[in-house]
């Protein structure tokens, strides 16, 4: 089990690294657009390929903080049932839907996106728009996004296993983001921080 929680660790620093940088992207993708719609306005040019490049950069975004987004907890869940459980009961919950849900879609998403990247790949593809970009790279972060996912899945379900098992501590759980003074009211209204719930 210490074999596989390294492994997890090492999944972990991978995701939160590529998680945290590639905010940047959105950085570009509005300079691009500042500047493809000043460019357009001022010398009535532009090119389909500033379009895409922040259609790409976009897609980038979101299939490569998917994995992020995991390990963070963070994404969208419908917790008017599970809050009512105990830690036990909803780690339980979380480690049977991340093997029987979460993981074979992701790995069925990966595996069919090898061959939608490779096809455009080796044929290299490219939009059908004028003046358009190249297209797999973009194909190539659908692939790169789920593989990363899964990669996260494998770890989130390590860590849960070894959780449950008493093997490690659970990371301290937030409401889903809400600003910290959100949270410190929470936890004086309930009495701890599970919500005043039973963690047996």
């Amino acid at each position: 089990m210490q074999a596989l929680l390294r492994a997890s660790a090492v999944i972990d620093s991978i995701n939160r690294f590529i998680g945290k940088n590639v905010s940047w992207l959105i950085l570009i993708a509005v300079l691009i657009s500042a500047t493809n719609a000043v460019v357009r306005k001022v010398f009535d040019i532009s090119s389909n390929a500033w379009l895409e490049a922040q259609w790409y950069l976009f897609g980038g975004v979101f299939m490569l903080a998917a994995a992020y987004t995991l390990l963070k907890n963070e994404h969208v869940r419908i917790d008017v049932v599970a809050s009512n459980f105990s830690k036990r009961t909803r780690d339980w919950i979380d480690l049977v839907c991340h093997i029987t849900f979460l993981l074979p879609f992701c790995l069925m998403m990966a595996y069919l996106a090898w061959p939608f990247f490779w096809r455009s790949f080796s044929s290299g593809e490219m939009s059908t728009n004028a003046g358009g970009l190249i297209v797999w790279p973009a194909k190539g972060i659908i692939l790169a996004g789920f593989v990363m996912l899964t990669a996260q899945a494998l770890s989130e379900i390590v860590k849960k296993t070894a959780v449950i098992r008493g093997l490690i501590e659970d990371e301290p759980s937030t409401h889903h983001g809400l600003p910290p003074e959100v949270e410190a009211e929470l936890e004086m209204i309930t009495g701890s921080k599970d919500g005043g719930r039973n963690n047996a």
